[in-house]
């Protein structure tokens, strides 16, 4: 069985199921486990020190399945930004076709790269104007990200309910939606409103391949959707991350009027998170977190999420809604 959209059909892959990009977990295993499930998994470039290493873990995954899987490039403000070109250029040798991206409107100059080099290219954007100007661009498709999503949600604080089907209604490339996602009856809503698949995240990090410690994968069952902190509003950067003692002085230390971000950098250091998903020390740094944690119940293997994902998706789609039309 597959189900197939224009997501499916552009990507090559069974199911309409993508892993986002994540920092510090998106490595070739979780990636390939991903992929041999029947959606796509997603290697994350900025987690290499440089090119040559990403290179590597392209070639590790090459050899763990034969299946399509992406790449995801995030392009951020930095002092010292990394070698774009070199990065698509290990993308592009490597046989990867696929890349998704995100981060500030430089991201362009990555998207000519990789047209150069034919990559498609999934944008994932947190509001419809952005994803139009992409569309207009030439990206090959969207990942629209709710309110309800991990890491960056813009400042539109706009949910997935209402986003999807705005972007629907505007967009002509396929859709994947994102933000809150953990089952298949999210993934049966998000076609319901017009998608053509959909992006996750959190919820694979709550899987048993993934490269983060047992406790962190724990945190994601025991938390519900209420214990996510939005941070950096000040700054007009917000970041949802799971509830915890790390999160709160955040919280505590920026609701000063004159908090600046130096104030809470120590605490919040790519450093200090990397550590925490290895150490499994909950409270000793930030990590991404969604409100679909209130959604996540067990820590299943990739293939077992996404079989159970798409036969939920199925029975609701064909007999629960199905069952409701009368005459």
């Amino acid at each position: 069985m597959s189900l197939r959209t224009r997501v499916t059909d552009l990507l090559g892959i069974r199911y309409p199921i993508v892993q986002g990009g994540m920092q510090n977990v998106g490595y070739a295993p979780l990636a390939a486990a991903v992929s041999n499930a029947g959606g796509l998994g997603m290697i994350t470039a900025l987690t290499f020190p440089n090119p040559s290493a990403l290179a590597q873990e392209i070639a590790a995954c090459q050899a763990l399945t034969t299946a399509p899987f992406g790449v995801n490039i995030s392009v951020f403000p930095t002092m010292r930004p990394p070698d774009y070109g070199a990065i698509v250029d290990a993308i592009a040798d490597g046989g990867v076709s696929v890349v998704e991206t995100a981060g500030t409107p430089e991201v362009r100059e990555v998207w000519d790269l990789l047209f150069a080099r034919g990559v498609r290219v999934i944008h994932k954007c947190t509001s419809v104007r952005h994803a139009l100007s992409s569309e207009r661009y030439g990206v090959h498709a969207v990942s629209i990200d709710g309110f309800e999503c991990a890491g960056h949600p813009g400042e539109d604080d706009v949910p997935g309910l209402v986003l999807i089907p705005a972007a629907v209604d505007r967009l002509s490339v396929p859709l994947l939606a994102s933000g809150g996602i953990a089952d298949g009856r999210g993934l049966a809503a998000a076609l319901a409103l017009g998608a053509d698949g959909v992006t996750m995240g959190t919820r694979f990090c709550a899987t048993r391949e993934a490269p983060i410690h047992d406790n962190v994968k724990q945190a994601y069952v025991d938390k519900d959707e209420r214990e996510t902190d939005i941070l950096f509003r000040p700054f007009r950067n917000s970041a949802r991350v799971g509830r915890n003692a790390v999160s709160t002085e955040v919280l505590r230390r920026t609701a000063a009027p004159d908090a600046v971000f130096a104030d809470v950098a120590e605490l919040v250091s790519g450093l200090r998170g990397k550590a925490l998903l290895q150490s499994g020390e909950v409270d000793s740094g930030i990590y991404w977190a969604s409100m679909a944690q209130g959604l996540i119940h067990d820590i299943p293997s990739c293939a077992e999420l996404i079989d159970r994902m798409v036969a939920d998706a199925r029975a609701i789609i064909t007999d629960r809604l199905a069952g409701m039309i009368c005459g």
